[in-house]
């Protein structure tokens, strides 16, 4: 075929390949050899860094006996500071800025040290001739028996700030006169600020206390919760009652029916929302609506469960799902995104009526649960959060309100006496009342408190604590 390799051309290309083999072949060999060549360099230079004890293992060399000071030898080299480094920005011709913005910052600090403000009342006494009867004159600002050992004494401002720092904050008594000297310059004694404290809850704060107190009975809901307290050691129980206007703490030595009937009388015309206290539950409160904590229950139904296995789990889980949906149903409500509210508010009342309805149970872990938790629904205090919405399905609201208490109580571990225990009442009702109606500061209520000229008001005492 014409273009078609000869036999005799095949020979020649073989020829050219066989002579390009034997070129590669011969550089191969070279190369070989010079990789030999090396490994015997190397081979022989290490056996001289061996020799000469540079190659050894770190850490076995000799160290020296007499060291070298270190640095530059005296006499040697040019010794000077070290210059300031070239600015890394290259100075260029200069460029024309345009405005473009104004930032307004700020830098928030404390005054210098206040000085304290004194001032000097000069009081005459004077004696009538004839009958000899001493006269003293007076002035707003000066105590009638504002003389002898007690004629100097601090003002208002101090002492509303000192009664704030310790029943608002928390800060232990024994604190505040250190804390007001560093930062007021005012030296008072821890005693005196003690004995201020339980004479203003007699009087100015006695009064204000007193009028907190009769203004639960007049509100349409009221959360309680109570928690432990002490009086000189013993036990006793301080109750908070938190409503829309106030906050209303007592401490009692019992937490009975009597004590809470105090606050909330047998004829409230409002809601008690409780946790499933004994005292709230007694005969004499039978008569006032309640809304149990959804909070409570649930932990009781709980309590159950993890004990229980299979089928006995089932009645449980089922009354846990109701009041779950039910609460879910108010938030819902409360969010604006609840439709048929009150279709779907009885629903769930038929529900939870059937499931609590009288029977007999196997189990009786489940059966108590039926019978204590199915005697509220009846009386009406499990779900009247769903048919009045100014309830609350919880009392998570005197549980905050005990929180302030709380954390006092386990730096000062309670009261001295009743005395005490009663002036720590009377301050934490007004100054949380003060928070809960957003006073611009606790400090200011109190310093009006104690400005204000009223009298005591006629409002009967409550029994202290036995």
């Amino acid at each position: 075929m014409e273009g078609s390799p000869g036999p005799s051309d095949l020979q020649e290309q073989l020829k050219e390949r066989e002579a390009e083999v034997g070129v590669l072949r011969n550089r191969l060999s070279q190369a070989q050899e010079e990789i030999d060549r090396l490994r015997r360099e190397n081979e022989q230079l290490r056996q001289e860094l061996r020799a000469s004890g540079r190659g050894s293992a770190r850490g076995q060399s000799k160290r020296k006996a007499k060291r070298k000071r270190s640095g530059r030898k005296a006499g040697k080299g040019r010794f000077t500071f070290r210059g300031a480094p070239a600015s890394a920005v290259t100075k260029g011709p200069s460029q024309p800025v345009q405005w473009e913005r104004t930032d307004e910052v700020t830098v928030t600090d404390m005054p210098e040290r206040p000085q304290p403000e004194i001032k000097c009342y000069a009081v005459e006494v004077r004696r009538c001739e004839a009958c000899g009867q001493r006269v003293r004159g007076q002035h707003p600002d000066v105590a009638p028996d504002q003389y002898g050992a007690t004629a100097h004494r601090v003002g208002l401002r101090v002492k509303a700030a000192a009664h704030a720092v310790h029943y608002g904050m928390g800060v232990p008594v024994r604190k505040v006169p250190a804390i007001l000297r560093e930062f007021t310059g005012v030296e008072v004694t821890q005693s005196a600020l003690t004995q201020d404290a339980l004479k203003k809850s007699t009087g100015v704060i006695g009064n204000a206390y007193q009028q907190l107190r009769a203004g639960v009975a007049l509100a349409p809901v009221t959360y309680t919760d109570d928690t432990g307290w002490r009086i000189h050691g013993q036990a006793a129980h301080l109750m908070a009652f938190d409503t829309d206007q106030a906050t209303v703490f007592q401490i009692r030595s019992q937490h009975r029916n009597e004590e809470v009937r105090e606050l909330i009388p047998a004829d409230y015309a409002g809601v008690m929302v409780t946790d499933r206290g004994k005292s709230y539950e007694a005969d004499e409160l039978s008569d006032v609506d309640q809304q149990k904590c959804l909070d409570h229950l649930k932990r009781n139904i709980d309590e159950v469960l993890e004990t229980k296995t299979g089928g006995a789990r089932s009645f449980g889980l089922k009354l846990k799902k109701i009041l779950r949906d039910a609460r879910q149903l108010w938030r819902d409500q409360r969010a604006g995104k609840a439709k048929n509210f009150q279709a779907r508010a009885e629903k769930f009342d038929k529900k939870l009526t059937y499931h609590l309805r009288h029977r007999s149970l196997q189990d009786q872990d489940n059966q108590r649960l039926l019978d204590g938790i199915g005697l509220q629904h009846d009386l009406g205090r499990v779900l009247r959060f769903l048919h009045n919405p100014a309830v609350e399905p919880t009392n998570n609201r005197g549980e905050r309100a005990v929180r302030p208490p709380v954390i006092a109580r386990k730096l000062s571990h309670g009261s001295k006496n009743v005395r005490g225990a009663e002036a720590f009442s009377a301050f934490t009702s007004v100054i949380q009342t003060a928070v809960k109606r957003r006073a611009s500061s606790t400090f200011d209520a109190l310093h009006h408190l104690f400005g204000s000229k009223t009298t005591v008001s006629s409002t009967k005492a409550h029994p202290p604590p036995s």
